[in-house]
């Protein structure tokens, strides 16, 4: 059973997704949180597997809270943001905050489902809609990383092409078709980027391949 926390100032929106997870079997509301402050409380004395956030909010925005959820050496709640996609100067705030997935608050709500399990499992997930400029606008703005191109030193010339197709928005079937390989051997080349790099997930490998130079965003 996966345990959501809803973490949105509307009580409408929060009303909503409640009524969606509740008729899943395999999904289950572990509590609401009105605001940021309230929603890491929260989550620090329930420990959900993901709390599904939204980013503006009066007080402790979605952004802080994030932050501070993954702050916390204990926490294993994956933040599924739920934003629109006008949002762009807060998206980009939470991923460096370190979110785990991003939707659109229109999306179908099977898609939603599906982005709680994903997530959940420990995987990434961006609407498609917000994938690509996400991703460009983030790499090409100058503040300041503390990410060193040196980073990459210690991989190899095989996990350094897959990190190069990861940054390319390639998904793990299309990384071995692309490399001849399997994709369990794929999944075993980003399992050893994550170490090495000490990357949170799979969107962190795409900002890390744009950062590091492996892709360059369009001009």
């Amino acid at each position: 059973m996966i345990r959501v926390v809803l973490v949105d100032d509307q009580p409408l929106i929060r009303s909503g997704l409640r009524v969606l997870i509740t008729g899943t079997p395999d999904l289950e509301v572990a509590g609401e949180a009105g605001d940021g402050a309230e929603a890491v409380r929260l989550i620090q004395r329930l420990r959900p597997d993901v709390a599904i956030m939204d980013i503006r909010m009066p007080g402790t925005d979605g952004i802080e809270a994030t932050r501070q959820i993954n702050a916390d050496p204990e926490s294993k709640t994956r933040v599924l943001v739920l934003t629109t996609f006008d949002d762009d100067e807060y998206v980009y705030g939470a991923l460096r905050a370190g979110a785990s997935g991003f939707l659109v608050k229109d999306t179908p709500l099977k898609t939603i489902l599906d982005g709680i399990r994903v997530v959940a499992a420990g995987d990434a997930l961006m609407a498609p809609s917000v994938t690509r400029r996400l991703i460009e606008e983030f790499v090409a703005r100058p503040e300041p990383t503390t990410t060193r191109p040196a980073v990459a030193d210690g991989i190899t010339d095989r996990e350094r092409e897959v990190l190069t197709l990861v940054g390319r928005g390639r998904s793990n079937a299309e990384i071995a078709e692309e490399l001849s390989i399997s994709v369990a051997t794929a999944k075993a080349h980003l399992a050893r980027l994550f170490t090495k790099l000490d990357a949170r997930d799979r969107v962190h490998l795409v900002i890390l391949a744009y950062e590091i130079g492996l892709v360059a965003p369009p001009r």
